[in-house]
């Protein structure tokens, strides 16, 4: 295979050299360029893009290779290639680089392999020792697995380049993807002038990431491989096996699947993507069929664009079996969130799109919306006489900025004020409740805490640091989160539920309205002085007089819209909920936390799936509240993936992930019970 690279590097010395066309000039050349680093090397290649090759140059290539084949042994002869590894036209210069810079590209990439040292070493002494006769016949005999083979129409997959001890056997080895990885390693696509992104090396070529021919179509679960983790062998769940009680089985996934205008707003986000991976028509079937493939029953989703859900979408959804809805954020946002469910295992009991935007309040003046859903789990035939709890599906995407924590937790105090509603039983306790969603904060930040430990003060915190997406500690201003977080006109309490459905602490003891209690304000009662104030001359010494202008007292007035008495401005938030994480935002076989997106090549942890659970007794380790199973368990969940190995994929979006986040799947059960004669 030496002999085609020589041919790469040769042709821009012959451009530069034409008048000198003899092998050993030719040859001692080449063997200068083979010196160079792998960087340099692409350089030269990329000068040479769009040129036309000369007649004379590829006939001067052209009889070097048939010189050095005939002299190679029989068993070493070079390998037949196309005629495209020979002539070497303006096309195929142009898809030779390591890296493809489109899709086409992946068609006709060559396979790079290793060069030993030891190799190296007698092709350096050949250059400087033997007369020009024999150069070009002693190259030739070099091993022809050293070749540059140009490959069919397979597509290409990168591999992990050799160590040194795979090295040292001056042959080449064939690299196998690590067992230990969760994917099959890994793609890389990049746009057009990016190189190798390699450290100088004392040897050509020797860092160059090799590369593997694999099938014509390889779904996108083979090559980022995210392993499925069953769960159902908690003692919890072996447990309930073990009472033979039956339990209602089902999947939720939710996805963030990038609306396509926000791609097209933010392109420079997606820099390190080719623009046809970009294009909806590509993206669209990559999601559909990631979806159909893992087959939730309940599907939320994020960033869904208006106009694609209608047309698209949605009717692709019902064909799958599942009736769906869908929020549009307000104003003049294009995209919102979604719900969908298979009809043949649920059914609706109720519905409640939530909108965060409230007119006049600085708090909640962003357009984000959610979706909360209860759902009647539909058993199969044969168990006409069992019963199973409804449940509660909430789905929502949070927003963003990571400057203002503050609109992040009143929104997730709206989201849980409405799933208190939704999910509260008459006895006063709460279905199960899933919740799915982007809420743009990362794992143990103040907004995490809160939804799993039900609790966070806030009084005085950096508003930046309730998401914990960036740390702008060093700014010389932030905002800080005061109590209370939100107006009681907003018509929520501190425990996130709705002032008109909580109950009062003491019976009779309510909150009246300004207007009602004014018209007390010069009654008797009010102005005579209590036995036990203090006599101040000229201050509690006299009865206030009337004004002349306040009316004289009238009937009490009934109050017509008495509400509760609800203490606010304690500086604490709370909810009942009850609920925990599916993922643990760790990955203990690779040592690395989990990731569901990479915004600008860094990975992050923002998508979630919280259940309910029931909190063990004096169970808090740290500050954090442990959790087990309950009616609702958790069986199963797709792992996630680590930064790594999302880097090697060329982060996200790429050509098998069609979004910027990961999808989450978690399969669960809930508890059959029997039905209560009479």
């Amino acid at each position: 295979m030496i002999g085609t690279v020589l041919c790469y590097v040769l042709l821009p010395a012959a451009r530069l050299l034409r008048a000198l066309r003899d092998a050993f000039f030719t040859c001692r050349k080449n063997v200068l360029l083979a010196k160079s680093t792998s960087t340099q090397i692409e350089g030269v290649f990329a000068a040479t893009r769009g040129r036309s090759v000369p007649e004379e140059e590829e006939a001067l290539l052209q009889q070097w290779l048939e010189e050095g084949a005939g002299n190679l042994p029989a068993s070493e002869s070079i390998p037949a290639v196309g005629k495209g590894s020979v002539t070497l036209t303006s096309d195929w210069l142009e898809g030779s680089e390591l890296l493809m810079t489109s899709l086409s590209d992946l068609n006709s990439a060559p396979e790079v392999t290793q060069c030993a040292g030891q190799q190296l070493t007698e092709l350096h002494a050949l250059a400087s020792s033997e007369p020009q006769d024999h150069t070009v016949t002693e190259l030739a005999k070099l091993p022809a697995e050293e070749t540059v083979a140009v490959a069919g129409s397979a597509p290409w997959a990168a591999v992990v380049p050799q160590t040194d001890h795979q090295i040292a056997g001056c042959t080449a080895i064939n690299v196998e993807v690590q067992n230990e990885d969760p994917a099959v390693l890994a793609w890389s696509l990049a746009r057009d002038g990016e190189t190798v992104p390699t450290e100088p090396s004392a040897w050509p070529i020797q860092d160059t990431v090799q590369f593997c021919p694999l099938p014509t179509e390889v779904p996108y679960h083979e090559i980022l491989w995210r392993d499925w983790e069953d769960l159902s062998i908690q003692p919890c769940v072996l447990e309930q096996v073990s009472k033979n009680t039956p339990l209602f089985e089902f999947r939720v996934m939710s996805y963030n699947i990038l609306a396509q205008d926000l791609v097209e707003q933010g392109l420079d986000l997606y820099l390190h993507c080719h623009p046809d991976i970009l294009n909806w028509n590509y993206r669209l079937p990559n999601l559909l069929q990631e979806i159909q493939h893992w087959d939730p029953d309940v599907l939320c989703l994020q960033e869904v664009q208006e106009n694609h859900y209608w047309e698209q979408l949605e009717p692709t959804f019902k064909e799958m079996g599942f009736a769906c809805f869908y929020k549009r954020r307000t104003g003049t946002k294009t995209d919102g969130c979604a719900v969908c469910y298979k009809h043949c295992r649920f059914q609706l009991i109720s519905l409640s799109p939530i909108e965060y935007f409230r007119p006049g309040l600085d708090i909640l003046n962003r357009d984000n919306v959610g979706l909360v859903l209860l759902l009647q789990p539909l058993l199969p035939e044969g168990l006409d006489l069992k019963a199973v709890s409804p449940l509660c599906v909430a789905n929502t995407h949070v927003l963003f900025n990571p400057r203002r924590g503050d609109i992040k937790l009143a929104q997730m105090a709206l989201l849980l004020a409405e799933i208190d509603k939704i999910a509260k039983t008459t006895e006063g306790s709460y279905y199960p409740v899933i919740l799915c969603g982007d809420l743009n904060s990362v794992p143990d930040s103040p907004l995490y805490k809160f939804i799993r430990n039900g609790e966070l003060s806030y009084h005085g915190m950096p508003a930046w640091k309730v998401s914990g997406q960036e740390d702008f500690s060093q700014q010389l201003y932030s905002r800080k989160l005061l109590a209370p977080l939100w107006p009681s006109s907003l018509g929520v309490t501190d425990n996130c539920q709705y002032v008109t459905l909580c109950q009062p602490k003491k019976l009779g003891r309510r909150k009246y309205s300004r207007g009602f209690l004014l018209q007390f304000r010069f009654c008797d009662v009010a102005c005579e002085r209590p036995p036990q104030l203090v006599l101040l001359e000229g201050v509690t010494d006299a009865k206030p007089d009337r004004p002349a202008h306040w009316p004289k007292p009238a009937a009490m007035v009934k109050d017509p819209d008495p509400q509760p008495f609800v203490p606010r401005s304690s500086g604490v938030i709370q909810h009942g909920l009850n609920l925990t994480s599916v993922y643990s935002h760790f990955l203990p076989q690779r040592g690395r936390p989990e990731v569901t997106t990479m915004p600008m090549g860094l990975g992050a942890t923002v998508d979630y799936i919280f259940y309910s659970a029931e909190p063990v007794e004096n169970g808090n380790r740290g500050g954090r509240r442990l959790y087990q199973d309950g009616a609702l368990k958790l069986l199963g969940r797709l792992s996630l993936l680590s930064e790594d190995v999302l880097l090697l994929a060329n982060g996200l979006p790429n050509p098998f992930c069609s979004s910027d986040h990961l999808c989450l799947l978690a399969s669960f059960g809930l508890e059959i019970s029997s039905l209560r004669e009479g």
